[in-house]
């Protein structure tokens, strides 16, 4: 392990009670065979995110969704506003008073409330899962390290298109923005709170 990853591990580590799970862009037009945006990998991690959002639910943590409405000139049908196809995937639907902040660009901070309800909530620490890793994920990694929150992405969590350039925007996370890890790695970090 590196310095800096060692260093990454230790001072950004999840705090208990300070911790919010953070899914990016699960919709159906990102997710679901057959849509014009489809991301045939983030079908896969589908079951890893579900696992992490029913521990922080058990545990009474926040869960907090994003969703990208499209229609505003670009040119496709997914993820349209209005249309089930920006709704969260039916497996990993946000609960009555969980929220779900809607965004206009990558990062899920820039000109949302999100940053305000976190830390309405005293949430230091963010777990980040999602699609697409290269975009708004990274994007919205981005947004989270700039306002000085702990920031772990996990590693089987998040999918992009093309491995290369997963692995390549892990490393850049890992390197400069917070922590990378597994699943398993946050589920014993938040199971022995």
């Amino acid at each position: 392990m590196s310095v800096r990853r060692e260093l990454f591990a230790r001072i950004l580590a999840p705090e208990p009670g300070r911790t919010a799970l953070l899914v990016v862009d699960m919709q159906r037009g990102f997710v679901l065979p057959g849509e014009a945006m489809a991301v045939e990998q983030a079908r896969a991690i589908v079951p890893t995110v579900r696992g992490l959002v029913d521990l922080f639910r058990a545990r009474r943590l926040p869960v907090v969704f994003t969703e990208v409405p499209t229609g505003f000139g670009m040119p496709s049908s997914a993820c349209l506003e209005g249309t089930p196809s920006a709704e969260t995937v039916e497996e990993l639907r946000p609960r009555p008073g969980e929220l779900v902040v809607r965004k206009r660009w990558y990062d899920g901070f820039a000109g949302t409330p999100l940053d305000g309800a976190l830390r309405a909530r005293s949430v230091t620490s963010l777990v980040i899962t999602g699609t697409m890793t290269d975009i708004c994920v990274l994007a919205t990694v981005i947004g989270a390290f700039n306002r000085e929150y702990r920031v772990t992405v996990v590693e089987d969590g998040v999918a992009t298109l093309w491995p290369e350039i997963q692995r390549s925007t892990l490393d850049i996370i890992g390197r400069a923005y917070g922590r990378v890890v597994p699943a398993k790695e946050i589920t014993d970090e938040v199971s022995r709170w």
